[in-house]
């Protein structure tokens, strides 16, 4: 204890002695002419010597900056950068004491044919319309990093460890390199494979659709976009990283990954083999492809976390400007996955006068083999018209065995059941897709006049086939049973058209009308063939037309729109509101007798978006909307679904479309001065006439199902967090909180009595990383989920659960060559049954070593090092409570090597991340002018 205290002193005295070296420096940032205050301007302090980023702040909206900042006796150079001004200089002998620079004023850049203009370097941050930059140069990781630790780094950005991204609390989508798609727009391959060192810029955009981008319109998005741009010196070369590991029990991985860019074109390469649950190219930077690495909690597959995965993927990525004019990217990726998995399910089926329970094993291999291909050709037919031509093509051949066998009962403890099922199966499949889009935009002489054009096309066709052995046996009527020894086979084709015409006339500068219409056509065809087979011969006995169906749908819809934007300083105001006119028609013939349905609709729909801008980093978004949706032809053709001896499941002709009422509210706001940020959101869904399944059960626990629409159902939703990063010399924290609640009302019918279920969950959590230089990475986190359900007029009375989840993630880079990581967790689920356990850790760890200039590492990497792994779940609606229980990864050892390669054409002299100059480095002078690029 004594040494504790002692621990605790130093640490405090210590600290105390660093904060009297901190100083506060500080001003405001006028307009020379107007004297308005610039908002938003970056205020940075760099060292005259080698222009290394001390410290920089950004204005608030009455141009005032802060700056706490640590003492320096060396000269300095004060700057302030933003679009549209010359770069202000003022050096500074040293930064000894705290400072008020008063007013600091800045001059318009005002551009002639011929002036010389000189590039001085890049602000750590700057806003360029609606657009947030930040320099990469200025933001200090480690030579081998990859982007998504780049992106760790800069205020405002949080990646979980799912990848997901956040820049200010508004959730990233689109990830762009160069503009254009990395394999895919979500950007998870860049983000994992892409070196940090390449990266000369991160943009920051609000997301928009293809259409928005091509006429300018603002983004009615909630998501932002990041394009990542290539720094020149790095344009032009070749890099990548080769990977082979092999393991305890047979465990395997293998990856590749090469890039070669030559200016505007880039053509990358990817491969990756692995029985490890490992299903994409992602590679995290300590466990490789490991168990999914950091990202995939209990091991969890591409089937959801059921079964152990082996997999083989191949991918090439290009993209090219091929004139001035016309520039393209691509994509193709090969795909093989093979999963094999042992499920055990316990379900208690919830009942108005009891409950029935039941018990179920399967044991299953699927195999899937995917081919896919991406191309996008943008063609700049003049400044200011462009066409956008985006084709994907794909075809997955997949299929797959099952056994399994289940049991129904009264009551858990009962001897006697009320039916008893085993089944084998296998079915073959193949799935054909071409979907296309054409983007045609033209734009007019008068600003914000536009008219755009978008056609798009999806045509599918699935054909498959089957065997099937099954036997079925009720106790109190066994003359309902069933024994089937069948042979299946069906094809599904399904073609979607949509054109999209829409025209924009600015009414004044800030207002804005749209008027347009949408023309969908859609068909689908569903044939499904079943034929009895003779089990001692195999000969085919006839077609079995209970389980033979034919279904046939054409939906055709004309629907004229109408939109309003008004765009002040502060607020977007987005109002839409359209009318679908629907001609539903559909044909089905079952058992020999034809159904024809005919339905129309007239289905309004309406918009409404204000978004209101406190400031650069402040804002607020309300929406409201309002839609309606058509029930899909298998809910309304009253033709019976007999596939399953236990649940035969037949559509209701009467349904009404589900209408449905949205409330959306969210507010954001970031300080980059204090790095801290803060977010909150609401959001309601109320329905009318929403489509739920009810079903009747019989004695012998055989459910029939149909589907009715309820009115009243309702959803309530909100979440907040905040977040702060807190940087001092090698000494980086960041640590945020976060709390998410929700409460649902739903309504329902099981064995035709109307139920309630009141739900209510509240799942907060806390986060914290602490980074010390390049030698150490601490990241400790912890969440708690916990749920209650009421119900009314149901055997259930109420249910809850407490979900305990904290994990510990350290990695340390000392001594030099040597990597060292681990990953523990914790799960605790007082929601398991007693079958299954409660609570489990995992734990992964990795250790490296560097050689040839840590070009070549050799790993050796532990997963589950306890041994604890599992997979146990449990569901609970308003009609079930289901335990399931599926294999998952255990224990193995894997030893393996890694080995990078690059060449840049302009590498020699190159400085590293931290040290690098900006845009311009040394070349940029007091009063230059900045060129915008």
């Amino acid at each position: 204890m004594t040494r504790l205290s002692h621990f605790l002193l130093f640490f405090i005295f210590a600290y105390s002695a660093n904060a009297q070296n901190d100083i506060v420096l500080k001003g405001i940032v006028l307009d020379i002419n107007s004297q308005v205050p610039v908002e938003m301007a970056t205020v940075y302090f760099t060292t005259v010597k080698d222009s290394v980023v001390i410290d920089y702040a950004t204005t608030d909206k009455n141009g005032v900056f802060r700056l706490n900042t640590k003492k320096l006796d060396k000269p300095v150079f004060l700057k302030i950068n933003y679009l549209g001004y010359q770069t202000y200089t003022e050096e500074q002998h040293n930064l000894l004491e705290s400072k008020d620079f008063g007013k600091l004023y800045l001059v318009e850049s005002v551009n002639a044919l011929n002036e010389v203009i000189v590039k001085s370097e890049a602000p750590p941050i700057r806003m360029k319309q609606d657009t947030l930059e930040y320099n990469a140069a200025s933001y200090k990781v480690r030579p081998d990093a990859n982007v998504e630790t780049l992106l760790k780094q800069l205020p405002g950005f949080d990646v979980d460890d799912a990848g997901k991204i956040t820049v200010n609390g508004k959730e990233v989508n689109q990830l762009l390199v160069n503009g254009k798609p990395f394999f895919d727009r979500d950007g998870a391959m860049a983000l994992k494979n892409l070196p940090a060192e390449i990266i000369q810029k991160v943009q920051v955009s609000d997301f928009k659709t293809k259409k928005e981008e091509l006429s300018k319109q603002e983004s009615t998005s909630d998501y932002s976009s990041i394009n990542l741009t290539i720094d020149e010196k790095k344009n032009k070369g070749y890099f990548g990283k080769i990977l082979a590991g092999y393991g305890s029990d047979d465990r395997y991985e293998s990856s590749l990954i090469m890039n070669f860019f030559n200016n505007k074109q880039k053509i990358s390469i990817l491969g990756a083999s692995n029985n490890i649950n490992s299903t994409g190219f992602s590679q995290d930077e300590v466990f490789d492809s490991m168990g999914g690495g950091r990202t995939a909690r209990g091991g969890k597959s591409s089937t959801g976390g059921k079964g152990i995965t082996q997999s083989n993927l191949l991918g090439i990525n290009y993209s090219d400007d091929w004139t001035e004019k016309l520039m393209a990217s691509g994509s193709y990726n090969f795909s093989n996955t093979i999963n094999n998995n042992k499920s055990t399910v316990n379900e208690a089926i919830i009942l108005p006068t009891g409950n029935n329970f039941t018990h179920s094993d399967s044991n299953t291999r699927s195999e899937s083999t995917g081919n896919k291909a991406n191309f996008e050709l943008e063609y700049k037919i003049n400044p200011t018209t462009s066409l956008v031509i985006i084709p994907n093509l794909s075809q997955t051949r997949s299929n797959g065995n099952s056994n399994s066998n289940s049991t129904t009962k009264d009551a858990e403890d009962n001897e006697d059941f009320l039916n008893k099922s085993s089944s084998v199966s296998y079915r073959e499949n193949t799935a054909t897709n071409f979907a296309n889009t054409i983007n045609f935009n033209k734009a007019f002489e008068k600003k914000s006049r536009n008219m755009s054009f978008v056609f798009s096309n999806n045509n599918t066709r699935n054909d498959s086939d089957g065997f099937n052995d099954s036997n079925t046996f009720f106790t109190l009527e066994p003359d309902k049973n069933v024994d089937r020894y069948q042979k299946t086979g069906g094809r599904n084709v399904s073609d979607s058209y949509s054109l999209d015409l829409e025209y924009t006339e600015p009414v004044t500068d800030s207002l804005r009308v749209r008027f347009g219409s949408d023309f969908d056509w859609q068909g689908s065809s569903n044939d499904q063939e079943t034929y009895d087979v003779d089990r001692k011969t195999g000969e085919i006995l006839g077609l079995n037309s209970s389980l033979t169906t034919y279904t046939n749908s054409k939906q055709n819809a004309f629907t004229p729109k109408v939109g309003i934007t008004l765009r002040k300083n502060k607020y977007t105001l987005n109002l839409d509101s359209k009318t679908s006119i629907v001609n539903f028609d559909n044909y089905s013939l079952y058992m020999g007798n034809e159904t024809q349905l005919n339905k129309k609709y007239a289905l309004p729909f309406a918009t409404a978006q204000l978004r209101y801008k406190f400031s650069k980093s402040k804002n607020l978004t309300l929406k409201y909307d309002y839609s309606n949706a058509i029930p899909s032809a298998n809910y309304l053709m009253p033709i019976a679904n007999l596939n399953n001896p236990l649940n035969s499941i037949i559509g209701n002709a009467d349904l009404d479309p589900i209408e449905k009422n949205s409330m959306n509210f969210n507010f954001r706001n970031f300080d980059f001065r204090s790095r801290s940020g803060y977010a909150f959101s609401l959001k309601g869904d109320y329905y009318n006439n929403d489509i739920v399944s009810t079903s009747v059960f019989d004695e012998n626990g055989k459910r029939t199902t149909t589907y009715v629409n309820i009115s009243g159902n309702y959803s309530l939703s909100g979440g907040a967090n905040w977040n702060q990063s807190i940087k001092k010399e090698a000494h980086t924290l960041r640590y945020g909180i976060g709390l998410n609640a929700s409460y649902t009302f739903d309504k329902g019918y099981t064995n035709t009595v109307l139920f309630n279920a009141k739900s209510t969950a509240i799942s907060p959590k806390l986060y914290f990383t602490y980074e010390y230089g390049e030698l150490l990475t601490i990241s400790p986190s912890y969440g708690l989920s916990f749920n209650e359900t009421h119900y009314q007029n149901t055997s259930a009375t109420s249910t809850s659960a407490v979900v305990h989840r904290a994990n510990l993630q350290t990695t340390t880079y000392w001594p030099d060559n040597l990597i060292f990581g681990n990953d523990f967790g914790y799960t605790y689920n007082s929601n398991i049954s007693d079958d299954f356990k409660k609570d489990f850790y995992l734990w992964n760890t990795s250790l490296s070593y560097g050689f040839l200039k840590k070009t070549l590492y050799a790993k050796i990497k532990v997963y589950d090092v306890l041994n604890q792994n599992q997979s146990a779940t449990r569901t609970i609606s308003a009609t079930s409570v289901r335990d399931e229980e599926n294999t998952v990864l255990k224990r193995y050892v894997m030893f393996s090597v890694a080995y990078k390669i690059g060449n840049f054409a302009a590498e020699k002299g190159s400085k590293r991340r931290g040290g690098e100059r900006g845009d311009g480095g040394d070349r940029g002078e007091r009063g230059g002018r900045e060129r915008e690029e």
